[in-house]
């Protein structure tokens, strides 16, 4: 009934008289005159701007008309030789405000989430060449009829509310509007249609136009009908429709009169939806019959009209436009769909014209119908949901507000608005502006949310914060909004902001009504003449306000409708410049606290209106102080503070000096601190005063947590647009570069920055990773191409083979070359298989001089064999051989469209998948051209891929999808569609979109701009065509089908990509790939297994007369059990079956294993990876015998975190053991000894031990003594090897026992894919069998030994397990996982009370199957991130996920459900426990009663876990990145160490344990010192610590803090020490500058550049008078640099003594003796001779030298068998460590000459230090710290025999 009253129609301006203007207005030229043509009174709109010309209806923005009529019938006229446009504000029945304009004035189609923009086309005539533009001179009365439902639902697929406003601007006449929910036809009388029967309502009278007697109605007038009939959707949204998309515009209305005619295109098919109106010229050519029917609008169009610009030009030049704002927004799965009928859909001139006689139609000349027909969406739909958004500010670095609990983060990042979850890191997003937000502000409940617009018109939104949807969109009247602020109870919102001169303005709007359907009234409005930097709403009256800025402090009141104001006397302070104001909490509610710039704060009380106390924060004075103690009084430069935070006990403020500072409100002393990389401009401290927000200028946003006194990163941004971007498959890493001189590295599962890498003089502009090497590419402005390493965050080389900017770096798959251009035309080509890659070849005017820096600029074949690019011109495409450089060929971009009057330029290109070969080039008329790459023909073409040119492309490695972007917009096409490929648009960009890119394993992708956006694949990935890129490297393996195979159910055909209504019934998937395995065949590599006990070995032998299979046995069986039974193969429930050979051994392991490109590692962290290492195994080392061992381990410092699954520990007999390296550790739980098992030459990635906890099984990767990787068996009670297995070529994934312990199983990692089964009582080798896909685990069935299970990629593979004698048969099953579980990809499993089997995926889901049927009855999400660790037991389950939670489930009631069926709900399962650790969980294992367990994280940490309790204990800490070095305290009771990950850590050096860590964010810890005893008492003990910033600090370990950070130098430091006083410190830099500071000071006195150039690698200080030596001092120091230079000092540092006392240099060895990097040059002082010196690295040969410092020359020499790359020496027994990079440790005694070598390290030996008691040694690989025992470490007791020590020569 509320409808009634608009029912059959309404006219509008007599509804809401608009003559009288009161419940409408007008602006500018608006007057009443009378037309002559239709007899009645018009109002006429000029001016010469059409935004302030106009009638706008209601009479204010905040008002609705209300009205709901389908149709809006606009009657007007376009003034002549003007333009006009008419605004439509629109509200969906989700109260969604969607703007839509129709202008002469817009020249393309626009589409926002909130606005539409069509443009209108006037024709005068045929010689008219402009499509758009101004009113021709006849220009007609129109009848303009809008069908608003179908418009929302076409271009926005949202469903229509009621219209909200009207807007018409100059220029034009109007006599009226109307809405009606009936559909008139203007050009037929209700005569015509009696007596034609036709169901057509006429038009009412008062609607009319005047006919002439005898004359047609289309002579006089023009009927526009939009969206016509073919365009138009169906009346329910396109996800509901069961039918396929293009159903909905099947099938056309049969016209009586007159029929369609063909007529040649008059426009591109790039061309906009459009409003197209004719001039009175073409349409008197022919007088035509009146039509019948509106909907045959869609096929009319005078034939004499010609094609305008031709069929392809698309040269319009856009025109001026009035009132435009930004045009793009973002979505969230809220985008434009715009199929191609959306894309072209024209509502044409209502008028029925003839076809020409003769005239045929031909392919170009189709009618516009069949045009639109062809056109379609695809599906889904959307295609793309916004999963993260990398970023943080845009407009401000303010506004980061807590949500009411606390537990969330609201901030901008440019156009969107992020919350962010503090603890999961989950985010979600508030989506619809436009531009960046400038202001945010959140009401006291945590319920509505505002948010303004940066740019004039400022916009406003309030939002439901719960639910996210806008309540209202509407503009302010000032000119740009820059702060809000929102009542305690939220019925009032202020904002201030700038009117367009300039002046300040304070608004007011009420917000009470807004939550229940109304909408924001603005209150009160006013200008002010003061400065306001900060206004917020009191807390205890919410008419009450307070303002802050230069000079002054005004309170506010709301009062009658106005805003008035009065200023506080601040007396003396009056003239400071104040920054931010906060109101008191509580009882303290009237306080108000000011700050300013000059460090002061003040209170203020705000009834009294005067300064209660003001206070100001200084910097302390004292020397040697806390830089933490800050004086609250005093004179002098004070702290400039930005931004203040009150809660009801403390005070945050946030400085200039990157100090986040926490006080008590009585300001007597600092709480706690933390310091930002660049000035804080924002704090906030959350509701319960427990965590203190924090945002920098440097885009920094993180939170200091004020009880466990950590700080927590949240965000990082890029402070300038983002220029490229690049991905790596191995890690998941995306790197970036901007325009603000940084280079990131992000992690694509956390979204967490990695690296930083900057470069404050050039700009970096074009990226790349090596394929197989965690090596960093990055071309810069200044032409150097630089090769960053990702293990140590160094520059390995850096080329200056280019004179100008990069513009293009690109590396070939396989790892072989790289190649870069520069902006002269020059092409390079590197050879980077190595880790320092050289240039090949520099080849001069190859490329486009003219490029712009672009991703797609370089682009290589996926089979690594072909270089693209443009050039030599912009008009050319080449083609070269990446090996030679030669030219293949060369296409003329320009040439391919003859009819063009524009020559056509390449601006990017791609490559598609290797077969068919094709290249994707995107040129300058907004087409995307496809090439044959080796013919250069074009196989196909998509005009109007956008607007502009397309800048950036990427088409997925199946070729299902292409992406184009340009200015804000990224589209997502369907590519295989050949004949018009549908397409979806998606905004969310405020800045043009630099780069488009699929991320590894094409699930996701990523487009940069202002910040960086990471989006979900909605689809599911379809199959790579074969031999395409998905059987390239990099891309997972497919599983053909066989003949009569049934399809799987998620690609069964007619299902449209619709989600299914039920759960499919299990089928059997394609078949698997599979293949027996044989024994080692003579001079093959086979499968063997070895004992490392005394005696001979044992090897497994194949029987004789083996042969290869020429092809697989395998079994395949229906999906229905309809199959053809066993193809000699025993049948059963089983889908497959595998039959062995003779003697137990399966077919022939050559045709199976070989695969000529390995398969991508899969996109998920359960998957083993190896960490990357570039040194190599030594071969043989001196081994001497027993009783002269010198070293014995002692303890092994760490855990290996990049293990899966490489914890056991059996809690009934208490063994307990993990991994480290390529060790093997037990320890004991309660005593903390520690046993190690050596043998492995490779990092281990899992252990397993047998029930019985009698064997131990271990697997480590391949390496360069073994083509396979190792298997070792070890008897836990003796603690020794018994078998030694080989079988998989890279990696061992997984190892699972039997539950009767009498079987192994082995699962091969992504690049070997193979599971093979052993015996373990033999160590045999049953039956083994290749994967089509890689697999996560396997687990045995704990209830049959006979079956097996192994998870993986969209299926879960069964085995079962048949035994005849001695043969051994696999047969397998496979289940697809159902689409309604939605887990893609199972990532991990374990069995529970039978049949259960529960799978974890990379979703966060957890689903149950039931092993005898074969189903999936139950999925639940138990995380927010990829499970990788499940354990069940009884009625509870453990999971463990890369979003670091552990969590503890109750499964009780699940083996009930699985009776239930397909009723089966999750809610009957419920989580017990949760706890959050240090990483993500790798490593899990608990007691049967799973009270209590030990965890393992990637941080390198083992965690013992107690349920009962809800407690974590930290068992074992390790590192995750390299530890640079480790030093000792001079009581020798402690030891400390530093990383990469910018931790100092200091440990007991009786038990080993962690006791205090100081970190430091975002930076490498390179270097560290201990200061000695000699500095003062013992209990001022020091440590100083050098970083990758320049930065010194210095901690004090008794006090555990920091006591001075100093920046001594401008580059990273390499190299530290104390003087022999501990009063002075030496440091050495990368650039080889040294620096003398006093550390009570913080001064840096004196500067040594005498090694400039090469990188410090070693400095040492020892107390020594000089006197002996000729030179004056009491310290005698040396440094050793990079390039074999030492130089050794005297010096007498209180008096500023420093004295030059000898120098040492050598050439450099040759590269072919060290080909990865040059050895470094050590140096040390001998301990039992102070003035003896030995060095390594000092010359051409491998050898330590020692020199004398009194005879000037060289006294000993020891040769070594490799350069040395760490050096140490014994200060009690004349002992010397020496460290190798072949992972080798030698102990040399220089006073007998014998040496011993030692291995068991995993890398590189980069460190070895002697303890000051020399009963200790420690050496360091990467993150293994092994510490040794050293024997006879006070004097050599005997020399032994030549025999056992081989002694070294002496000179």
């Amino acid at each position: 009934m509320a409808k009634a009253w608009q029912h059959p129609f309404l006219n509008v301006f007599r509804h809401f008289k608009v003559g009288e203007w009161k419940r409408s207005t007008k602006e500018g030229d608006v007057t009443p005159v009378t037309d002559k043509t239709l007899k009645c009174t018009v109002y006429r709109i000029r001016g010469s701007v059409s935004a302030g010309n106009y009638i706008q209806l209601p009479q204010t923005g905040t008002q609705s008309l209300g009205l709901t009529g389908r149709y809006l019938y606009v009657l007007f006229r376009p003034l002549p030789s003007k333009h006009f446009v008419i605004h439509l504000d629109v509200a969906t029945e989700d109260s969604q405000v969607i703007r839509v304009s129709f202008s002469s004035l817009f020249r393309e189609f626009k589409s926002t989430a909130t606005w539409l923009q069509f443009p209108f086309i006037c024709e005068a005539g045929t010689s008219r060449k402009d499509l758009a533009g101004v009113a021709p001179s006849g220009a007609r009365w129109t009848c303009l009829q809008l069908d608003l439902q179908d418009i929302l639902l076409v271009y926005l697929n949202r469903r229509y509310g009621h219209l909200r406003s009207v807007r018409l601007c100059a220029s034009l006449l109007v006599k009226s509007l109307y809405t009606s929910d009936l559909c008139f036809d203007p050009a037929v009388t209700v005569a015509e249609a009696r007596r034609a029967k036709l169901p057509v309502t006429p038009v009412p009278r008062e609607m009319a136009f005047p006919v002439p007697k005898g004359d047609s109605w289309h002579e006089h007038y023009v009927h526009i009908r939009f969206p016509s009939v073919g365009s138009r959707a169906s009346s329910e949204p396109a996800q509901k429709s069961r039918s396929p998309p293009e159903a909905v515009f099947r099938g056309r209305v049969r016209e009586p009169v007159p029929p369609p005619v063909a007529f040649s295109n008059p426009f591109p098919d790039s061309v906009f939806p459009a409003v197209r109106t004719f001039g009175p010229t073409a349409s008197r050519q022919a007088r035509p019959v009146p039509r019948p029917l509106p909907e045959v609008s869609l096929f009319c169009e005078h034939s004499e009209v010609p094609s305008m610009n031709g069929p392809r030009d698309r040269s319009q030049e856009p025109s001026a436009r009035a009132e435009v704002t930004d045009k793009h927004t973002a979505g969230n799965g809220v985008h434009t769909a715009v199929p191609e009928s959306a894309m072209v859909p024209v509502a044409l001139e209502d008028v029925a014209p003839r076809q020409r006689p003769g005239r045929k139609q031909s392919r170009p000349e189709m009618t516009l119908g069949e045009t639109v027909f062809e056109q379609r969406s695809f599906l889904p739909d959307p295609i793309l949901k916004l999963k993260g958004v990398i970023g943080f500010g845009g407009h401000s670095t303010k506004w980061a507000l807590w949500t009411k609990d606390g537990a969330a983060v609201v901030y901008p990042c440019h156009a969107v608005i992020v919350v962010l979850h503090v603890d999961t890191r989950e985010q979600r997003f508030f989506l619809g502006h436009t531009d960046k937000v400038s202001a945010l502000a959140l009401d006291g409940s945590g319920s509505l949310l505002a948010s303004a617009q940066a740019r004039p018109p400022s916009m406003l939104r309030l939002w439901d914060f719960q639910t996210g949807g806008c309540l209202s969109l509407f503009r302010s009247p000032v000119h740009a909004l820059c702060s809000l602020s929102f009542s305690s109870n939220g019925v009032l919102l202020c904002g201030v902001g700038k009117d367009p001169h300039g002046r300040t303005v304070v608004l007011a709007w009420g917000t009470e009504q807004v939550g229940r359907g109304g909408e924001a009234v603005l209150l009160a409005k006013t200008h002010t003449g003061v400065d306001i930097q900060a206004f917020k709403v009191a807390v205890f009256d919410e008419t009450r306000m307070a303002s802050c800025g230069q000079g002054g402090v005004r309170l506010w009141r709301l009062r009658g409708g106005e805003l008035r104001s009065c200023p506080v006397d601040l007396g003396e302070h009056r003239v400071l410049e104040l920054t931010d104001l906060a109101f008191g909490q509580a009882q303290d509610s009237h306080t108000l606290y000011v700050c300013g710039r000059s460090g002061h704060i003040l209170e203020i009380d705000h009834r009294r209106r005067a300064v209660r106390r003001a206070r100001r924060l200084l910097p302390t004075q004292t020397p040697g102080g806390h830089s933490s103690q800050k004086q609250p009084f005093g004179t002098g430069p004070g702290i400039s503070i930005s931004s203040l935070s009150v809660s009801q006990t403390t005070c945050a403020v946030g400085s200039d000096d990157g100090y986040v500072r926490l006080w008590p409100l009585d300001f007597s002393s600092v709480l706690l601190e933390a310091e930002h990389e660049g000035p804080v401009s924002w704090v906030c401290v959350s509701p319960d005063g427990l965590r203190v927000l924090s945002a920098t200028l440097s885009g920094h946003l993180g939170f200091l947590d004020v009880p466990s006194r950590e700080y927590n990163t949240l965000a990082r941004s890029h402070t300038a647009p983002v220029l490229a971007l690049a991905t790596e498959c191995s890690r998941g890493q995306l790197a970036t570069v901007s325009q603000d001189h940084t280079v990131r590295v992000w992690d694509l599962a956390t979204l967490q920055q990695l690296y930083d890498l900057r470069s404050p003089e050039e700009t970096p502009r074009a990226i790349a990773f090596h394929p197989t090497q965690p090596v960093l590419f990055c071309g810069f402005a200044s032409g150097a191409v630089c090769s960053f390493s990702l293990e140590n965050a160094g520059v390995l080389v850096r080329h200056r083979r280019h004179q100008g900017a990069v513009t293009g770096l690109a590396a070939s798959p396989d790892g072989s070359f790289l190649f870069s251009s520069c902006s002269r035309g020059t092409l390079a080509q590197y050879h980077c298989s190595t880790t320092r890659c050289h240039v090949l070849r520099v080849t001069a005017n190859m490329v486009c001089r003219d490029a712009r820096p672009t991703p797609n600029a370089l682009v290589v074949s996926g089979d690594s064999r072909l270089l693209a690019f443009v050039g030599p011109s912009k008009y050319v495409v080449t083609i070269v051989s990446t090996a030679s450089l030669e030219e293949l060929l060369r296409v003329d971009v320009s040439a391919l469209e003859l009819a063009s009057s524009r020559l056509d330029s390449a601006v990017a290109i791609c490559f598609g998948p290797v077969p068919p070969g094709h290249l994707l080039v995107s040129t300058s008329s907004h087409t995307v051209v496809v090439l044959d790459a080796a013919s250069g023909r074009v196989v196909r073409e998509l005009s109007g891929v956008h607007s502009v040119a397309c800048p950036s492309l990427a088409l997925s490695r199946d070729a299902r999808f292409l992406l184009t972007a340009t200015d804000r917009v990224i589209r997502v096409w369907d590519y295989p569609a050949k004949a018009s490929p549908g397409c979806q648009v998606y905004i969310g960009h405020s800045e043009p979109v630099r780069a488009v890119a699929f991320a590894p394993g094409q699930r996701q992708l990523l487009s940069v701009a202002d910040a960086i956006f990471l989006w979900d694949v909605l689809g599911a990935p379809g199959r790579s065509p074969s031999g395409s890129a998905g059987d390239s490297p990099g891309a997972p393996p497919t599983c053909e089908a066989s003949p009569g195979a049934r399809q799987p159910e998620d690609t069964e055909a007619g299902t449209g990509g619709l989600p299914r209504q039920q759960v499919p019934v299990p089928s059997q998937a394609s078949p698997l790939q599979l293949g027996a395995r044989a024994g080692p065949l003579k001079g093959a590599d086979g499968a063997f297994s070895t004992s490392d006990e005394e005696g001979p070995s044992q090897e497994s032998h194949s029987p004789e007369g083996l042969h290869q299979a020429s092809s697989l046995p395998m079994l395949v069986k229906e999906a229905s059990g309809a199959g053809d039974g066993a193809r000699g193969a025993p049948g059963g429930p089983w889908g497959f079956s595998m039959r062995p050979h003779p003697g137990g051994w399966a077919t022939a392991r050559s045709t199976t294993k070989a695969q000529a490109h390995p398969p991508a590692r899969p996109d998920c962290y359960r998957h083993f990876t190896p960490r990357y290492k570039a040194s190599s195994l030594v071969k043989s080392a001196s081994v001497p015998s027993a009783r002269v061992e010198r070293l014995l381990l002692k303890a092994v410092v760490g855990y290996n975190g990049n293990g899966r699954a490489n914890v056991v520990w059996k809690p009934d007999t208490g063994f307990f053991a993990y991994t480290c390296g390529c060790l093997v550790v037990v320890e004991d739980l309660h005593s903390g000894a520690q046993r190690h098992w050596l043998g492995h030459p490779e990092e281990i990635s899992t252990l397993a031990l047998s029930h019985d906890a009698q064997i131990l099984a271990s697997a480590s990767g391949c390496s360069s003594t073994a083509s396979c990787c190792q298997i070792r068996i070890w008897d836990v009670p003796g603690g020794s090897c018994r078998h030694l297995l080989s079988y998989h070529d890279t990696a061992v994934q997984a190892l699972a026992f039997s539950p009767d312990d009498a079987l192994l199983v082995t699962l091969g990692d992504y690049g070997d894919c193979t599971l093979a089964l052993w015996s373990v009582a033999t160590c045999e080798l049953l039956s083994s069998a290749r994967l089509p896909e890689p697999a996560h685990g396997v687990a045995f069935n704990p209830m049959d030994a006979r079956e097996l299970a192994c998870v993986g990629q969209g299926a879960i593979t069964s085995w079962l397990l048949q035994q005849r004698g001695a043969e051994v048969a696999l047969q397998v099953h496979r289940e697809p996982i159902p689409e309604e579980v939605g887990a893609g990809e199972l990532t991990s499993l374990c069995y529970g009370a039978a049949p259960l089997l529960y799978c974890g995926s990379n979703t966060g889901r957890v689903c149950v199957w039931d092993t005898r049927a074969g189903r999936c009855f139950l999925a639940w999400e138990a995380d927010d991130g990829e499970i990788g660790v499940l354990l069940c037991s009884g009625a509870r389950l453990v999971s463990g996920s890369n979003t670091r939670r552990l969590r503890l489930w109750a499964v009780g009631a699940v083996p009930e459900l699985r009776r239930t069926g397909a009723r089966a709900r999750s809610s009957s399962v419920f989580m017990e426990h949760e706890l959050t650790l240090d990483g993500a969980i790798v490593s899990a294992v608990f007691h049967d009663s799973m009270d209590m367990g030990v965890v393992g994280t990637t941080a390198g940490t083992l965690w013992y876990v107690s349920w009962a309790e809800g407690t974590s204990t930290r068992l074992i800490s390790g590192y995750r990145s390299k530890v640079n070095e480790v030093v000792f305290s001079p009581s020798a009771s402690h030891w400390a160490t530093c990383s990469d990950d910018g931790s100092v850590r200091v440990w007991s050096l009786a038990s080993m344990e962690l006791l205090i860590q100081f970190q430091v964010l975002n930076q490498s810890c390179l270097c560290l010192a201990w200061s000695p005893p000699s500095c003062g008492r013992p209990e001022e003990q020091q440590v100083a610590a050098g970083y990758s910033d320049g930065t010194l600090r210095v901690f004090s370990v008794s006090q555990i803090a920091m006591e001075l950070k100093m920046r001594p130098h401008r580059a990273a430091l390499t190299a530290i020490a104390f003087s022999a006083d501990g009063q002075t410190i030496l440091s050495g830099d990368k650039d080889g500058l040294v620096a003398v500071s006093r550390p009570r000071t913080g001064m840096t006195f004196h500067v040594l550049s005498d090694h400039r150039g090469a990188p410090i690698s070693a400095i040492q200080s020892t107390n020594k008078e000089c006197g002996d030596l000729g030179a004056e001092g009491a310290d005698l120091w040396l440094a050793a640099s990079s390039d074999q230079r030492i130089s050794i000092w005297a010096s007498d540092w209180p008096r500023g003594h420093c004295e030059l006392l000898d120098w040492l240099s050598s050439p450099s060895p040759t590269l072919t003796e060290f080909p990865s990097r040059p050895p470094p040059c050590l140096a040390a002082f001998c301990p039992w001779d102070g003035a003896l010196l030995a060095c390594a690295g000092l010359g051409m040969h491998p050898e330590v030298v020692f020199y004398s410092l009194h005879r000037k020359q060289v006294v000993e020499r020891i040769p070594l068998p490799f350069f040395a790359v760490s050096l140490s020496l014994s200060p009690g027994a004349h002992l010397m460590a020496v460290g190798f990079a072949e992972r080798m440790l030698r102990l040399v005694d220089c006073e007998s000459g014998a040496v011993q070598d030692f291995a068991g390290h995993d890398d590189l030996v980069q460190l070895c230090r002697f303890a000051p008691s020399a009963r200790l040694l420690f050496s360091v690989a990467h993150s293994e710290i092994l510490v040794w025992e050293v024997s006879g470490h006070q004097a050599t007791e005997e020399s032994p025999g030549s025999g056992s020590w081989p002694a070294w020569r002496r000179s």
